[in-house]
């Protein structure tokens, strides 16, 4: 009866313990658990992360070459000329000033400081009118002291004067009474001559007023010149001085190496003008003349581009002559009569180059972002090339 009721009481006891046991167990199992999902996360993310790299990689290697695609299917509009034979006029460039039929530098005959100026450039003027004043102290301070020695000069030739007719008196005087005998000859002698140097001292007295006259009608006209005036009617062109500016007593005057008239009615041109004058020389039958735009300049000397019958461009070796008419040059060797030369874009172009030809009148199209990378893959010498055409211009090879 006891074995039964102990073994009734078994299963309790076993239920007992697994009851026990069972808070031990399930930690282990939920951390396990979180383990796994958190590598499976990891490598969810690491296998997004490895496909959204390759995705991006594959869209930028697509767009590199379709832009390398651009970039060679790429062809440049330019604008082309044909070499042609015309009677050249061969022209000379110099540089030149305008003046005008008259013209009157008016330059300082007075040191001094500008005090006012009373025109300006392009003002109208009328003979005689005031232009400019100077301030001259120390020729007003020259003009003061001469007026005093002057004076002075003046007072002298009075005392001169008055020494003269003491001289003369008391020769008269004596001469009867030395005839006489009353005087000796010898005072007659002494009273005679002191009336000649008398006279003389007055002379020179009176030329001394003279040259101190002179001295300050030259101080005077330089007072005069404190006064610049128009010396006719006519248009101020150039001012070379401010109120305040120290000026100095000038003389200075130009000269000309070539001079040619020409009517100017509608007053295009002002004297003073810096101007470039083209100079006919020679005539050329049937040269061969280009576009001035089309000769390009290069380390080796002139070139142009030469459109080939498939649309390709050559770099031409040229030798070029003298400035034509109409913006034109000679060629003197390098081209034939009838070839195509690029005159606009040529620095789009290479060796090789394929290009379309603008129609005339047509305009260019802008430069587009394939271009502008090609542009860029240019070698050096091609930047080289467009620097020395815009240095030397269209001069000879």
């Amino acid at each position: 009866m006891h074995d039964v009721a102990s073994r009734d009481r078994e299963p309790d006891s076993t239920s007992d313990r697994k009851t026990a046991n069972a808070p031990t167990d399930e930690p282990d199992t939920r951390r396990q658990r979180s383990t796994r999902l958190f590598g499976l996360g990891a490598f969810v993310l690491l296998a997004a992360g490895l496909a959204f790299g390759a995705s991006r990689s594959y869209s930028q290697q697509r767009e590199v070459m379709a832009t390398a695609e651009q970039i060679r299917d790429f062809v440049p509009s330019v604008r082309v000329a044909t070499v042609r034979a015309s009677d050249a006029t061969v022209l000379v460039t110099l540089p030149a000033t305008t003046s005008a039929f008259v013209v009157a530098n008016m330059y300082a005959r007075a040191s001094g400081y500008i005090d006012k100026r009373y025109v300006d450039i392009g003002d109208r003027v009328k003979e005689g009118q005031l232009l400019a004043e100077i301030v001259a102290s120390e020729l007003d301070h020259q003009i003061a002291q001469a007026e005093a020695t002057l004076g002075q000069l003046r007072a002298a030739v009075e005392q001169a004067h008055a020494n003269k007719n003491l001289a003369q008196v008391t020769w008269d005087r004596d001469k009867g009474l030395v005839e006489k005998g009353w005087v000796t000859p010898q005072q007659g002698d002494i009273d005679r001559f002191t009336l000649n140097a008398r006279e003389a001292a007055l002379s020179v007295a009176q030329a001394n007023v003279a040259a101190q006259q002179a001295q300050l009608k030259v101080l005077y006209q330089q007072k005069a010149y404190q006064r610049v005036v128009a010396p006719f009617d006519g248009v101020v062109t150039q001012r070379n001085i401010d109120v305040g500016d120290l000026v100095h007593a000038d003389t200075t005057t130009g000269t000309f190496k070539l001079k040619s008239e020409f009517q100017n009615e509608k007053n295009a041109l002002w004297p003073g003008q810096f101007v470039n004058v083209r100079v006919k020389v020679s005539t050329v039958d049937k040269g061969l003349v280009v576009p001035a735009t089309a000769v390009q300049r290069g380390p080796d000397g002139s070139y142009a581009y030469v459109v080939q019958p498939d649309s390709t461009v050559k770099m031409t070796p040229l030798k070029v002559g003298d400035e034509a008419g109409d913006s034109t040059i000679l060629i003197t060797s390098g081209l034939a009569l009838g070839d195509k030369v690029v005159t606009e874009g040529q620095f789009r172009l290479k060796p090789g180059s394929k290009v379309e030809a603008l129609a005339p009148g047509q305009a260019a199209p802008a430069t587009s972002a394939a271009e502008l990378d090609k542009l860029k893959q240019q070698n050096p010498n091609q930047q080289q090339q467009r620097g020395g055409r815009r240095r030397g211009g269209g001069g000879g090879g």
